[in-house]
């Protein structure tokens, strides 16, 4: 089974910054696709960005020019560089990894996020 825990989530002020990690550990073959979604009070989750195993990267328009996603595929490791925080950007953030086991199967694997909070 796989498991993802993020970390580096916290409170900050408004203009600051926070960089989330999300290591993945437990039994599989490689990690695909890469994503960060965050979900605030009230709200749907949404995407925020996504990165591809050969680094292709996406984001919402929401956060483009602020938030970088990267990945350290030797650590099964990927990251969200968030830069000029905003309080509309306070949520729990969550990371999504496509896992392909060793059977081929491609496992939808989820953390349990980590809160971010940024004071105005």
């Amino acid at each position: 089974q796989v498991q993802l825990v993020e970390s580096g989530g916290g409170l900050v002020q408004a203009g600051g910054s926070l960089r989330l990690s999300c290591a993945a550990s437990g039994s599989f073959f490689s990690i695909n696709t890469m994503r960060w979604y965050r979900q605030a009070p009230g709200k749907q989750r949404e995407s925020v960005a996504t990165i591809s195993r050969g680094g292709s990267t996406n984001y919402a328009d929401s956060v483009k020019g602020r938030f970088t996603i990267s990945r350290d595929n030797a650590k099964n490791t990927v990251y969200l560089q968030m830069n000029s925080l905003k309080p509309g950007d306070a949520a729990v953030f969550y990371c999504n990894e496509d896992v392909q086991r060793i059977s081929g199967h491609v496992e939808d694997a989820w953390g349990k996020g980590t809160q971010v909070t940024v004071s105005s």
